[in-house]
């Protein structure tokens, strides 16, 4: 074997993880397999899912992979260091060439270099991978290879940024068969009754929030044509038959134009699996909904991010809350389930703004909603905006950006009880709105965490 494409995210090693069960294959690294393929690369994927470290390690002893290219992002961090540096000091694993990539490398070249790794990929992978291996293998100069970054001399040496890739048309389908879907499928099943499988149909964002990060795909709009995503879900169906499809695509609507073909191929390929996907509300109207309901979603999350328009204002999301309610209930009305995101503690974020994100969020009544405390990702705009009100900043090889805090409206305890005021508040409002079937235990349980949380909030004012 000449190159390993790995990652180092083990399941065993997260409670959080182990209480949902909600695992998704690696696509990305699954979509560089692919390319290597396509032009005879040999390679191996090591999908470290539901396996331990010591697993991973065993099988790179006896492989002895000249090359190994890990993927790296806030989750995995702290273990991709930890495994560089071993690589890179102990000689039962002969000494690979190291390349990193993913999103948390752009903006942290230096320290990732620091750690070991012989070289970064930055922005997407395949074509880079491809180029640099051939480089490294062939013993060639690696300076002529656009989107990478090495030390030279002890500096951070950086190439010109690679053009991206103008048509997703070149790319294979993902190399499913690298890795152990059966055990995927089997771990959704046995936690929800049901199979889940993720596809891609798009790369980039066109939008501008402040608080997400496009270190790799950028701010951009590309996608894949709908009949060869159509022909992915059919492919999909025949060999592993999930019971739903999660589309990990920033913006499923951006294009009407994309969808009503999308929606033509999958009916006349006999594609239909049913679906959720992420979008924006002004992204959604009447037809759009419909065409999505007919060519099998099941639930749409809306972002909206608060419930307060200075707040959403504020992170240039550029949509009216109002607009955001409207579109998850009429998703309800037809249907189908939605889900919403809430981020609390951005700055400017006061009391007012999180009563005004609890009254949206009872009047939109979305049948899903996950809820965050703001946090700096190093590289966007809102890292940018905070850098020099940052009021922890721990070690960076044994810390993720999820733990850098900074000075808010409050104190950070006071937005870790609002997201408990925020969930219980809505639950019992939910718990209300069922009427004569809810259960009475249950809804007095949610309002009194609700108030003692909101006693709390005042305590950390």
């Amino acid at each position: 074997m000449s190159i390993l494409l790995t990652h180092t995210y083990y399941l065993f090693e997260d409670e959080k993880e182990q209480s949902i069960m909600r695992p998704y294959a690696p696509l990305g690294l699954l979509y560089i397999s692919s390319y290597l393929n396509e032009h005879k690369v040999e390679n191996h994927v090591y999908d470290s899912t539901f396996y331990s470290k010591q697993d991973q390690l065993r099988f790179i002893e006896e492989k002895q992979p000249k090359v190994i290219a890990i993927y790296t992002n806030l989750l995995t961090k702290i273990n991709v260091i930890e495994l560089v540096k071993l690589l890179k000091t102990e000689a039962i694993y002969g000494f690979p060439k190291i390349i990193l990539g993913g999103p948390d490398i752009t903006y942290n070249c230096e320290n990732y270099l620091n750690t070991g790794a012989d070289f970064l990929i930055i922005g997407e992978g395949e074509q880079t991978t491809l180029e640099l291996y051939q480089a490294i293998i062939n013993d060639t100069n690696t300076s002529e290879i656009h989107g990478i970054a090495y030390l030279e001399n002890g500096e951070v040496a950086k190439t010109p940024a690679r053009m991206r890739m103008k048509s997703l048309k070149e790319l294979p389908l993902p190399n499913r068969a690298a890795i152990p879907v059966e055990k995927y499928l089997n771990a959704w099943k046995t936690h929800h009754g049901q199979s889940s499988m993720t596809v891609s149909t798009q790369r980039g964002c066109p939008y501008t929030c402040k608080w997400c990060s496009t270190a790799v795909y950028g701010q951009s709009y590309r996608r894949r044509p709908p009949d060869m995503v159509a022909a992915e879900l059919k492919m999909l169906k025949e060999t592993y038959n999930p019971d739903g499809i999660w589309f990990v695509d920033d913006v499923f609507t951006v294009s009407h134009k994309w969808l009503e073909l999308f929606h033509e191929e999958v009916i006349k390929q006999d594609a239909i699996i049913p679906f959720e996907c992420i979008t924006r509300a002004e992204r959604l109207n009447d037809h759009v909904l419909q065409l999505l309901k007919e060519a099998g979603c099941f639930r749409i999350w809306i972002g909206a991010e608060s419930g307060s328009q200075k707040i959403i204002d504020a992170m240039d999301r550029r949509v009216d809350v109002d607009v955001v309610k409207t579109a998850i209930q009429k998703t309800n009305a037809l249907g189908m389930e939605s889900g919403t995101f809430i981020m609390v503690g951005y700055p400017g974020e006061d009391e007012q703004d999180i009563n005004e994100t609890i009254d949206y969020l009872k009047a939109a009544n979305p049948t899903h909603f996950t809820i965050t405390v703001a946090y700096p990702i190093k590289g966007t705009s809102l890292y940018n905006e905070i850098e020099d009100k940052i009021t922890v900043q721990p070690e960076w090889d044994t810390s993720t950006d999820r733990q850098i805090d900074f000075k808010r409206t409050y104190s950070r305890k006071f937005y870790d009880f609002a997201v408990r005021r925020i969930v219980n508040e809505v639950n019992y409002n939910k718990e209300i709105l069922k009427g004569k079937d809810k259960s009475l235990l249950a809804s007095v349980k949610l309002k009194t965490k609700s108030l003692l949380a909101q006693t709390a909030m005042k305590l950390y004012k």
